[in-house]
């Protein structure tokens, strides 16, 4: 594998970091701000809707230049962003810093994907684009964890200082490492676009939506609920994220595993089991031990739904290769914003700490109600192929009633 890689798994690391980062450090930038932690949470959803509006707006500018330099100019907002954060003098001045920082993200990954293909030969393709997203798997069982643990002890601000940092380093090392490649051909957007209006592709979407966003009703607010809830002092919540990520790790195993040979059933067992755990979470915050296994649980189970949901989009919208990862990408953090947004409004109500759980789970049971609505159209769509490709009235009827 070429050293290329590398530099956009750095740079995927540095992405990865700063998108979750701040789940743990929300008291800490809630505190210092004198904001409330509904407030803060605004944090998360501002930099999900980011990736939502620049996800396919960067990602059809990058159709436009050469994509290593493209790339190059997604790190400069990568590192502006995260270095606005860091010296931001008030809360919405940060909100801004985090909503530069996401509209690199979706295209990053968009773009890094054809560029990491683009460096190998054609049956390594499938892992030089998994050694790229390596760096988004590690971040979240190293950088977040490390991320939180630096910014209880010197700060949160020092904690944004050093994603911009390991910004550079992937800049300087895309600058260094990847080849220039030719200008993509020009994209027809009407065509790509078109590929939208199929219902499927938007029951696909919704599920990614509101699949992951179970997930992170529950994430957003896990330092607060874990150290005002279960008891754990705030140093702990850097172990609790470990324990997150390494469930997200081998969630995305299994479900990589199992998707290609079972994609519906899959995501029937994986959203299913999601909603159970995170309504249990309700009761299992209240105890340290239940709670560190249900964190590990919702990682797993959370991410199981990623490369079902992922291959789920890309099958239907076939149609729409140039935009089918951004917006993929996009739909994840629609779902992180509304969640986190959902979330705050619970915690702001008086409800509790716990109570964006039962936000979550009523996330992922819907999730699960259009997957089962999904799989009954596409068996009638096949049912009805049948029968117009023809045969005999006896087998035309025993296909409908298929």
């Amino acid at each position: 594998m070429p050293l290329a890689l590398l530099a956009l798994a750095i740079g995927a690391f540095g992405i990865g970091t700063t998108e979750f980062v701040i789940m743990g450090l929300l008291p800490q930038v809630a505190g210092d701000f004198g904001v409330s932690i509904p407030t803060a949470g605004l944090l998360v959803t501002g930099y999900a809707l980011g990736v939502v509006i620049g996800a396919p707006l960067m990602t059809v500018l990058g159709t436009k230049i050469p994509r290593k330099r493209m790339l190059m100019l997604l790190m400069g907002l990568f590192i502006l962003g995260n270095l606005l954060s860091a010296v931001a003098p008030s809360f919405s001045v940060m909100l801004i810093g985090r909503v530069v920082a996401s509209l690199a993200h979706g295209a990053f990954f968009g773009i890094g994907s054809v560029v990491a293909a683009e460096l190998v030969a054609p049956d390594k393709k499938a892992g030089a684009i998994a050694m790229m997203f390596t760096g988004l798997t590690v971040a979240n069982v190293v950088g977040v964890p490390l991320g939180t643990l630096v910014g209880q002890s010197v700060g949160w601000r020092v904690t944004f200082a050093i994603v911009a940092g390991l910004g550079v380093i992937g800049l300087a090392g895309i600058a260094k490492l990847v080849p220039d490649l030719p200008k993509p051909e020009g994209v027809h957007l009407r065509h790509e676009l078109a590929a939208f209006k199929n219902a499927q592709v938007l029951l696909a979407m919704a599920m990614t939506v509101l699949g992951f966003g179970g997930v992170f009703a529950a994430v957003t607010y896990i330092a607060p609920m874990m150290t005002h809830v279960a008891g754990f002092a705030d140093g702990s919540v850097t172990w609790l994220l470990v324990l997150f990520g390494l469930g997200m790790v081998g969630g995305n195993l299994v479900g990589g595993k199992f998707a290609d040979r079972a994609l519906m059933p899959m995501l029937y067992v994986s959203l299913g089991a999601l909603a159970v755990v995170l309504a249990l979470f309700t009761v299992t915050a209240h105890n340290k031990i239940a709670a560190a296994v249900t964190i590990a649980l919702i990682g797993a189970l959370g991410f199981a739904t990623v490369p079902p949901l992922q291959k789920r989009v890309l099958d239907q919208a076939h149609g729409a290769p140039t935009l089918a990862s951004a917006v993929n990408i996009g739909a994840f953090n629609l779902g992180n914003a509304l969640a986190a947004w959902l979330g705050g409004i619970v915690i702001a109500a008086g409800l509790g700490y716990t109570a964006p759980n039962w936000v979550g789970a009523a996330l992922a049971a819907a999730a699960l109600v259009l997957a089962i609505l999904s799989a009954a159209l596409e068996r009638r769509a096949n049912t009805r192929g049948a029968v117009v490709a023809g045969g005999t009235p006896s087998e035309q009827l025993s296909a409908i009633h298929h």
